[in-house]
C-alpha cells in the first residue's frame, strides 16, 4: 500500500493491491473506504491522480533515456 495523497480535509488515496493481485486505489474519508479501479481513477484529472502520475515519473531515470520514438 502506498499513499498517494491526501487533501487538507483528511481524506486519503492509497495504491493498494489485494489479495488476488489487483491494483486499485482506495479512497479513504473519515467515515468510509471504498475501492476505485486503477482504469477509472486514471480517467480523472483529480489531484489524486496528478500525484499518482508524479510518481509514475519518478520511476524513469531521466539520464538514462536514449532516443524517442514514434
Amino acid at each position: 500500500m502506498r499513499l498517494l495523497h491526501r487533501s487538507q480535509d483528511g481524506d486519503q488515496w492509497l495504491l493498494v493491491k489485494d489479495r488476488s493481485g489487483q491494483v486499485c486505489v482506495e479512497h479513504r474519508t473519515a467515515d468510509a473506504r471504498h475501492r476505485v479501479e486503477l482504469g477509472a481513477f486514471l480517467n480523472d484529472e483529480s489531484p489524486p491522480r496528478r500525484e499518482f502520475m508524479r510518481l509514475l515519473g519518478t520511476l524513469v531515470d531521466d539520464g538514462l533515456a536514449g532516443p524517442e520514438t514514434t
